[in-house]
């Protein structure tokens, strides 16, 4: 069985080779965010690259950052025993331009990683895009995602923000589907709750995108 060492050397590893810094994970608790009592996604640590507050020496950035969610806006805890995907702690694996690449580049990078580096089954594989993100629909057509797999999702699902104000907009997102021998149904349907349908990444339109494993 695949370790957790091997799936955050793995994904690492393959950043690196596409011209990404590898940055230590930051604290659990922040160090420079007042906001939040405890860091809760990757992206955290890079929040003033992302408002442009601060500046940096690179430009692309790959981590697998500790977060813990039992509190806030992204808490998971009530979820916890309840479903096979909530974690209140775990690493979140995220790779992040810094206005450096966009869709066109990341969408390439997570299918690769995915299929070619963590060796998943392509057939086994569904995506999502904001509905109005016509040009995420034929990214994902180019590298051969069939059309009844790329699901248009017009909620909040599919647009991804950090709060009231600063960095948003459209997010398209990776989802593993374990077979009909689990309840649950695709992801935008009435059963997509259940655990059927694994979000396996999500790519956010605001040049950062992520993947997540528990801990």
């Amino acid at each position: 069985m695949t370790s957790l060492s091997d799936i955050r050397s793995t994904f690492l590893d393959y950043y690196k080779r596409q011209g990404h810094e590898v940055v230590a994970s930051s604290p659990l608790v922040p160090r420079n965010d007042p906001t939040l009592m405890f860091t809760n996604s990757g992206m955290v640590q890079f929040k003033n690259r992302f408002t442009g507050v601060e500046a940096g020496d690179y430009q692309r950035a790959t981590t697998s950052q500790k977060c813990v969610r039992a509190g806030g806006k992204h808490n998971d805890l009530d979820n916890v025993g309840y479903t096979a995907r909530h974690h209140t702690f775990f690493e979140m694996l995220g790779n992040f331009s810094f206005g450096d690449y966009f869709k066109k580049e990341a969408i390439p990078f997570a299918w690769e990683l995915l299929t070619k580096d963590f060796g998943i089954d392509k057939s086994k594989l569904l995506t999502t895009v904001y509905h109005t993100d016509d040009e995420a629909f034929e990214l994902w057509k180019k590298i051969g995602v069939p059309e009844d797999r790329i699901i248009r999702i017009a909620t909040d699902d599919n647009f991804w923000r950090m709060g009231p104000t600063g960095p948003c907009g459209p997010c398209t997102e990776i989802f593993y589907d374990h077979g009909d021998h689990i309840w649950g149904g695709p992801p935008g349907s009435a059963d997509e709750d259940g655990d059927r349908s694994l979000r396996s990444g999500t790519l956010f339109s605001c040049k950062t995108s992520s993947l997540r494993t528990a801990r």
